[in-house]
């Protein structure tokens, strides 16, 4: 396992090194004072609970045990990510979150994205927790290791101008350190940007995932009713069906008044306006027709988006596929 970035590119020394690191079978001792960088609160000293912490905080464990399945729910590539000014001109909100299963997922106008904390930005934090034979976090060193570096690697294709800088800069954003600079930002990510696939955990195989399709698929996947609950109110989860209900209210309302005054005209005794009658039947069946030839169109349009998705999965899955066994 290597390092993604050399320590003369490192945006922060604030980790201080313990006591016995140099040795890979001893074991690793900090000093009683010594924290986490960006969280005063963490001991390092207290080992147990300084790496339950980090691995929380860097490992989505749902999408990790679902990795091999994300390809039914968006495009099976690591580069499927929007830059900061991209996801602006999409409409989305940023919204920040501390919260690893949250990362890059989004739901119509916003985005969820975790801010990148200090202690990923010191070479030696890599060094002794990550690549440490006697690592604090203990047997899931590698799996910590392969969540970073796919974590990190995401900031690579949020941040490729100087003005998504600038954006992940702004206070109520703040996803990189303000005392960064965008020329060291540059190099300490011109090695992160070579990170491969086989390098990173299952989740950031993949870019940026919709919310609706993760609850939508929640049961099957996860055996969960949802995957995240976004509404807090009951208003707020009945609304997304407002939409659909008055759809078909409407469409039942047309074609019943056209059938009413397709009767009607039928069951008229009288012989006043005889010739309008069959203007009046006619127009009415036209309008039955008419409403019933809209509702197919949008049903018609609906299974072929749909297709069109699973269509498209299949092909990046098999190209994915194919691209792996040449190059074994």
């Amino acid at each position: 396992m290597d390092l993604p970035f050399s320590e003369n590119y490192q945006l922060s020394d604030e980790f201080l090194r313990p006591t016995g690191y140099h040795k890979a079978k001893s074991s690793v001792k900090f000093d009683a004072a010594a924290t986490l960088p960006g969280y005063p609160n963490i001991h390092l000293a207290d080992t147990t609970h300084a790496a339950s912490f980090i691995e929380k905080a860097l490992c989505a464990r749902d999408l990790e045990n679902i990795s091999s399945q994300l390809w039914v729910l968006t495009t099976q590539s690591s580069a499927n990510i929007n830059p900061l000014h991209r996801q602006k001109i999409k409409g989305r909100e940023i919204v920040i979150t501390e919260d690893p299963r949250l990362h890059l997922v989004w739901s119509y106008t916003r985005i969820f994205i975790q801010p990148l904390p200090r202690y990923l930005l010191s070479h030696a934090f890599w060094e002794v927790y990550l690549l440490h034979d006697n690592s604090p976090l203990g047997k899931r060193r590698d799996a910590v290791h392969k969540a970073a570096m796919g974590f990190l690697r995401t900031y690579h294709h949020l941040i490729q101008h100087e003005s998504d800088f600038s954006i992940a800069q702004r206070d109520d954003h703040r996803l990189i350190p303000r005392d960064v600079t965008w020329q060291a930002f540059c190099q300490f990510m011109q090695k992160v940007s070579e990170i491969q696939d086989h390098e990173v955990s299952g989740r950031y195989h993949y870019g940026e995932i919709r919310l609706s399709r993760l609850n939508r698929y929640a049961p099957l996947l996860l055996h969960s009713r949802y995957y995240e609950q976004i509404h807090g109110q009951y208003a707020e989860y009945f609304a997304r069906f407002y939409g659909p209900m008055l759809f078909v209210f409407a469409v039942m309302t047309t074609i019943l008044s056209s059938m009413q005054v397709a009767m009607a005209v039928d069951q008229v005794a009288s012989h006043r306006w005889s010739e309008l009658w069959p203007f009046f039947r006619w127009f009415s069946v036209l309008g039955l027709f008419s409403t019933l030839v809209v509702a197919a169109f949008f049903v018609v349009v609906w299974l072929w988006m749909f297709t069109d998705e699973w269509m498209f999965a299949f092909r990046v899955r098999f190209a994915k596929k194919n691209a792996v066994e040449d190059v074994k």
